[in-house]
């Protein structure tokens, strides 16, 4: 078969409320968020793997509050005071472990943030006890957090994060791919990203549906020792 001359599209995440599912796996997260306002001491530490839905659940919380969002890899170049000046959402702080200039930034905009009167929420791939912050003051202002955890996917959800991922590239699977999917792949967010973007890119290189034969050849790829090296047609 001959293959296609592929395009580099762009990905648009859609990151609204209305396209957040909602499942026992995240609904205490949802809850909090939602209830922003009682946060004690006025923020909030969102704790989660890679494609868990913390950037997600971050651009809806930030649309609700008016609040500014910056990974904290950028907080060393960030005016501190003025962001200090309204809600704050600060993304991925586990990456700035070690980093002295960063933690120093992000205890300081902890401490304006809420001096000011202001929420903040954070997010993180691991619990606090595990970020190994080298400043101590920070360590243990976020160990002082409220923390919501996402918990690993139930069917649904996966299901609806597969949809959502497909939609994003603005790709319809046949209707027995996503259950088909749901089924035999590893159960995690970023296993899911990784499924859909290849399924993509191969449907698009040989000219292919997306369909159940096209999942089975891309999750073969994708199988765990301890799952299925091929997963049945």
């Amino acid at each position: 078969m001959a293959t296609q001359l592929g395009f580099d599209l762009p990905v648009r995440a859609a990151l609204g409320r209305e396209d957040f599912f909602v499942s026992p796996a995240n609904a205490m997260a949802v809850a909090l968020l939602e209830g922003w306002q009682g946060w004690p001491g006025r923020k909030l530490l969102l704790i989660g793997p890679a494609g868990a839905g913390k950037t997600h659940l971050a651009h809806v919380w930030a649309a609700q509050s008016s609040a500014r969002i910056l990974p904290a890899a950028g907080l060393e170049q960030a005016d501190i005071p003025a962001l200090a000046q309204g809600h704050v959402v600060v993304e991925d702080i586990d990456q700035i472990a070690g980093q002295q200039g960063a933690e120093q930034a992000l205890f300081h905009l902890h401490n304006l943030v809420i001096a000011e009167g202001h929420s903040l929420l954070l997010t993180s791939a691991c619990a606090p006890q595990h970020l190994g912050l080298s400043l101590p003051d920070l360590q243990s202002r976020v160990q002082g957090c409220q923390s919501a955890s996402l918990g690993a996917p139930d069917d649904r959800l996966l299901g609806a994060v597969l949809m959502k991922l497909f939609a994003d590239r603005q790709l319809v699977p046949t209707p027995d791919t996503l259950p088909y999917l749901v089924r035999w792949m590893t159960r995690s967010f970023d296993s899911a990203r990784q499924i859909v973007a290849e399924m993509d890119a191969q449907a698009l290189a040989q000219g292919r549906p997306l369909n159940r034969a096209l999942a089975r050849e891309v999750l073969a790829r994708h199988s765990q020792p301890d799952m299925l090296d091929n997963p049945p047609a």
